[in-house]
């Protein structure tokens, strides 16, 4: 175990990696309650996502602990779950089968873009303010879903297109309880919080008939047969999937690449160099984890910064990773219990890992309009119009645009010209691709 941990050398030892785990699977596990809600919204089964959610959680976290000895937890990302329901299915009205398949090319894409070393090189051509807005974007879009689909928000029967809810309806009030519950947590950093919160309104929500007591809280795991290697192959070399694995891809370069940092950064493990030790074995983790995941019927991998709450308790080795893979494979014979959770208990999780994702709005620099508007518009249309694809397209193109027309072109390199012109020709060229 030495061998392959290093724990002697990182100063740490068993019971406090094991405990850490333990700490990050609890402060990540809400995604297992959260996930099967929301791609539900595809048409997909709930139970055979609870399943596929673990399993991509738990392989893609092993090859973290063992071959990076990285202490971060990976699971499908709260942005990418929202790309895939709301935006491929929903908004664009793709099926969930033609999602997966997007989720498997782009998995394929970052395992080639990680052994070949790239990947990167990729993330620092992009513009950092299109990656801020594309973050604070997909958190507002999330914080939209969550209060619509709590009732906080809903259809306006007046003709505006939305309005507040009705508090004399139990949904509207156990969803502010959840919020205010979650934001605590929060705020008081309590491992487990967010999961802690999930299980108050799902009790809160019994009386009313909302939260359905399960029969047994111990079972096998439910079938993935509806959705296990369900891909479409049919569209695979259009115009259309070409974006959707775009933007997929984007996503899941940006939020690894900045967990990874920031996390390690806080474990101390960055060296005198500023580099992150075993950084192309980790992106092995979220490129493979990604494959895994659309074998079995979940949308992509990506890096938690909930491991941060693992790292507190004192993790800095893969065996941290290891242990949070574990209870991952133990969770699945515990399905009754996070299949019976309703909506309204996940609702509030979203709105505040929403607000959290808006961080980077504080940098805008207003100074600067050319970045500030694309900011801005990233920002608004992500949200507006349903589509996180629509939103960083407009936001590429507004970039683009306004750079080339006031004097700074050298601020636009290859990368953001090629994806203006595909963005251009889908908007342009092919009408409702998305």
């Amino acid at each position: 175990m030495e061998t392959i941990f290093c724990l002697q050398q990182r100063k740490t030892n068993i019971k406090t990696e094991v405990l850490a785990g333990a700490t990050t699977f609890m402060a990540m596990a809400y995604i297992l309650a959260v996930n099967p809600i929301i791609l539900a919204n595809a048409g997909m089964d709930p139970k055979a996502v609870f399943v596929a959610t673990a399993v991509a959680a738990a392989v893609a976290t092993a090859i973290m602990g063992i071959l990076a000895n990285l202490p971060v937890g990976l699971a499908p990302g709260m942005g990418e779950n929202a790309f895939f329901a709301f935006t491929i299915v929903i908004t664009m009205g793709y099926s969930w089968q033609f999602a997966l398949t997007a989720v498997l090319l782009s998995g394929i894409i970052l395992l080639i873009l990680s052994i070949a070393g790239t990947r990167e090189v990729i993330i620092n051509k992009f513009p950092k303010v299109l990656k801020n807005a594309i973050a604070s974007g997909i958190g507002l879009l999330i914080i939209f879903i969550g209060l619509f689909n709590s009732g906080v928000i809903k259809v306006s029967e007046t003709g505006a297109p939305v309005s507040l809810g009705n508090f004399d309806k139990p949904f509207m009030v156990l969803a502010f309880i959840g919020i205010f519950i979650t934001a605590i947590a929060l705020h008081k950093r309590i491992p487990g919080g967010l999961i802690v919160s999930i299980i108050i309104v799902s009790v809160l929500a019994v009386p009313f008939g909302i939260t359905q007591i399960p029969s047994s809280i111990v079972s096998l795991p439910p079938s993935i047969s509806s959705t296990f290697m369900k891909f479409d192959f049919t569209q695979i070399f259009t115009f259309n999937m070409l974006v959707v694995v775009l933007v997929t891809l984007f996503m899941g370069l940006f939020d690894t690449m900045g967990t990874l940092i920031g996390v390690t950064t806080k474990a101390k493990l960055i060296d005198n160099k500023g580099k992150i030790p075993n950084l192309k074995k980790s992106f092995l983790s979220d490129s493979i984890g990604s494959i895994v995941a659309a074998c079995f019927g979940t949308s992509l991998i990506t890096a938690y910064v909930e491991s941060s709450a693992g790292i507190a308790e004192g993790g800095k080795t893969g065996l941290t990773s290891v242990t949070t893979a574990l209870l991952f494979i133990i969770s699945l014979f515990l399905s009754p219990i996070f299949l019976a959770i309703p909506a309204v208990a996940v609702a509030p999780i979203m709105v505040c890992v929403g607000i959290l994702m808006l961080e980077p709005v504080k940098e805008i620099n207003y100074e600067d309009l050319t970045d500030a508007i694309p900011f801005a518009i990233t920002l608004i249309f992500t949200a507006l119009s349903y589509s996180i694809a629509d939103g960083i397209a407009l936001g590429t193109i507004s970039f683009t645009l306004l750079k080339l027309f006031t004097g700074k072109k050298k601020e636009i390199n290859l990368l953001v010209i090629i994806l203006t012109i595909i963005f251009v020709i889908k908007f342009l060229g092919y009408n409702y691709i998305i």
